[in-house]
């Protein structure tokens, strides 16, 4: 179920020339170790300004909206909660529009799931972004993404968390990362 929801996903992104990566769980799996997930999150290289846009590509898949008032949900989250009609699989579409998010858009892989090719976070910007989210799981998921995959570029890595800690230097994403 979860491929298939992939594939109508990378088709639809595709199709709408919106640029898009597979974050989350679903990239662990490809990266780290097999781990139960329960839905489905991807980053949009578009702001809150273009919600129409995934609102439309939402009622194409289909996916229904679970928030009640999607734009002032949007506005506060930058994330636009959905779930496939079909199959329940939840689908989380993130919003994004910072450098970061730009150059990790920019680096994802290309991965083909039967004929199709998805876009998923580069390892490195997976490991960037468990870091950030923090918990337990994430962490763990990092780990496991390090242990596995042999070729990490840590410079990449190290360049964007210490720009993090600037910004919010209480999570001191650099030493979690050097504790890896």
């Amino acid at each position: 179920m979860f491929k298939e929801l992939l594939i109508i996903l990378a088709r639809s992104f595709q199709a709408q020339n919106i640029p898009y990566m597979i974050v989350g769980g679903q990239a662990v799996l490809l990266y780290g170790e097999p781990r139960l997930t329960r839905d489905i999150d991807v980053t949009v290289g578009l702001g809150p300004d273009r919600l129409d846009e995934i609102l439309a590509l939402a009622g194409n898949i289909p996916l229904k909206i679970l928030p009640a008032n999607p734009r002032e949900f949007v506005a506060s989250t930058m994330v636009l909660p959905l779930e496939s009609e079909n199959s329940g699989i939840r689908v989380d579409i993130i919003f994004s529009f910072t450098p970061y998010e730009k150059e990790a858009l920019a680096r994802a892989n290309e991965v083909r799931l039967e004929n199709e090719m998805v876009r998923f976070a580069a390892p490195e910007d997976v490991i960037i972004h468990k870091l950030f989210a923090g918990r337990s799981r994430d962490i763990d998921d990092a780990k496991t993404i390090m242990a596995r995959q042999k070729k990490i570029d840590a410079g990449y890595i190290i360049n964007w968390l210490t720009s993090f800690d600037r910004t919010f230097p209480e999570k001191r994403l650099l030493d979690l990362f050097k504790g890896l």
